[in-house]
C-alpha cells in the first residue's frame, strides 16, 4: 500500500468516526466514556495523517 493510498484510508477512517460521534452525541442513550474513545482515536488517526503528510 502506498503512502499516499494509506492516507486517504486514515481520512475515510476519521471522517467515519467524526459521524459515529456526531450520531452518538445526539443519542441519549449514548456513553461519555464510548465518545471518549471515539475522540481519542480520532484524534489518533489525524495525527498520523499529518506525520504521514509531511
Amino acid at each position: 500500500m502506498s503512502v499516499t493510498s494509506h492516507v486517504e484510508e486514515l481520512r475515510r477512517k476519521h471522517q467515519n468516526l467524526s459521524d459515529a460521534v456526531e450520531r452518538a452525541q445526539k443519542s441519549p442513550g449514548s456513553s461519555d466514556l464510548e465518545i471518549t474513545a471515539m475522540k481519542r482515536e480520532k484524534l489518533r488517526i489525524k495525527e498520523e495523517i499529518t506525520r504521514l503528510s509531511h
